[in-house]
């Protein structure tokens, strides 16, 4: 089977989660071809991927490039040219649009993933975005979704069960040249008594409930936890005034080997989320044997078996979120126990997913067999 992945956005967690069921489906015997951007992360890929290049975009499309027709059409010709057995589009971009009729016209079965059903608090794109789904909806053969609650409210606007696939994120944040070595790296892990909050500083991550909840555990005695914050962005605009004691900021671009090295030494993982869909980062803490702190918002729940893998809170609550870190903190005995529940909880969930997505990669292809040869489109069809 081949199976072309589509990804016209340079932006890096994309790509993290396309190279993530690429590689797999490379190491499950399957002929892989990537379609993405000359900006792409090459070293997030493995060189058995066939990478095609047939555009040179910046971001996600919202801006005047995404007006123009030329590289949708090249895409496609180059997407038509691989005679895939079936696409997967893994990312949100403008000219997904265009891109998804033309791909319709040749009979070749498509997937898209939808990442967020409803903007992030904060986010300038929120109508737009609502539009783009609804195209995504009618145009594509097939869904994947990563919560279970996405899928009900799929079904309910009408969204065939048979159109529908649903599996946890549950990708890693690392590159294939760790692949070998990670298994040991994960067991080799110390639960020091800090948090770690992991990924961009953006609105929507709750990091100034995160800082609050932090400055109300301030002054117990022989407190000695700390909290750090690792990841780029522009903090001064989520938080005002001095951080509170003992919090550690590492405000840049966090490198593979940094983030195991705190992935393998952090007592446990917070998502103080106010606003989430769904997050990988929680299979990267069981992954590390790390227990996780989650709040009651998007999917993060579904990724928690409560007091057995981590906890979760409501968002928006310091107090509650004060008392769950420095219960969980004080007893790092409970930690390796929790941590241990997750990193099961992740194996038995990886390889149901592997499954789902061969199943839902093989269906698709039995349903709309590879037409050769392939008719090049006329441009007046997949004009934006």
């Amino acid at each position: 089977m081949r199976i072309c992945y589509v990804l016209l956005s340079p932006t890096f967690g994309m790509h993290q989660y396309t190279a993530d069921l690429a590689n797999r489906m490379v190491q499950c015997g399957r002929d892989v071809r990537l379609v993405t951007t000359a900006r792409y992360p090459a070293h997030r890929y493995l060189p058995a991927i066939t990478v095609h290049t047939p555009v040179d975009t910046r971001s996600s499309g919202v801006s005047a490039d995404a007006l123009r027709p030329a590289p949708v059409r090249r895409t496609a010709g180059v997407i038509q040219d691989i005679l895939p057995d079936v696409v997967h589009v893994t990312g949100p971009h403008l000219w997904n649009i265009p891109l998804l009729r033309a791909v319709r016209r040749t009979g070749i079965p498509v997937v898209h993933t939808l990442h967020d059903l409803d903007p992030h608090v904060g986010m300038f794109y929120g109508p737009l975005l609502h539009v783009w789904n609804r195209g995504v909806l009618c145009l594509a053969d097939h869904i994947l979704v990563h919560g279970v609650c996405y899928r009900h409210r799929l079904l309910d606007r009408g969204i065939p069960a048979e159109r529908l696939t649903c599996t946890p994120l549950l990708h890693l944040f690392l590159g294939h040249t760790w692949l070998g070595e990670l298994e040991r790296l994960a067991r080799a892990v110390r639960y020091e008594p800090w948090a770690l909050f992991f990924g961009r500083l953006e609105r929507y991550k709750g990091l100034d409930h995160l800082l609050t909840a932090w400055a109300m555990m301030d002054g117990r005695d022989g407190q000695d936890a700390r909290l750090v914050l690792a990841g780029s962005g522009d903090l001064d605009r989520l938080w005002s005034g001095p951080l509170p004691p003992r919090v550690e900021v590492r405000n840049h671009l966090v490198d593979d080997e940094e983030a195991i090295d705190l992935f393998r030494r952090c007592g446990l993982v917070v998502l103080p989320y106010v606003d989430a869909s769904q997050s990988a980062l929680i299979a990267a803490a069981y992954y590390f044997h790390k227990a996780v702190v989650v709040t009651r918002s998007g999917a993060l729940p579904e990724y928690v078996e409560e007091g057995r893998t981590g906890r979760v809170v409501e968002p928006g609550h310091p107090p509650t979120l004060a008392r769950c870190l420095e219960a969980m903190l004080d007893d790092p005995a409970r930690l390796a126990q929790m941590g241990a529940a997750g990193r099961a909880w992740y194996d038995a969930r990886r390889a149901e997913e592997e499954r789902a997505l061969i199943q839902m990669y093989d269906r698709l292809a039995r349903q709309t067999p590879r037409q050769e040869p392939v008719v090049r489109l006329p441009d007046r069809l997949i004009q934006t």
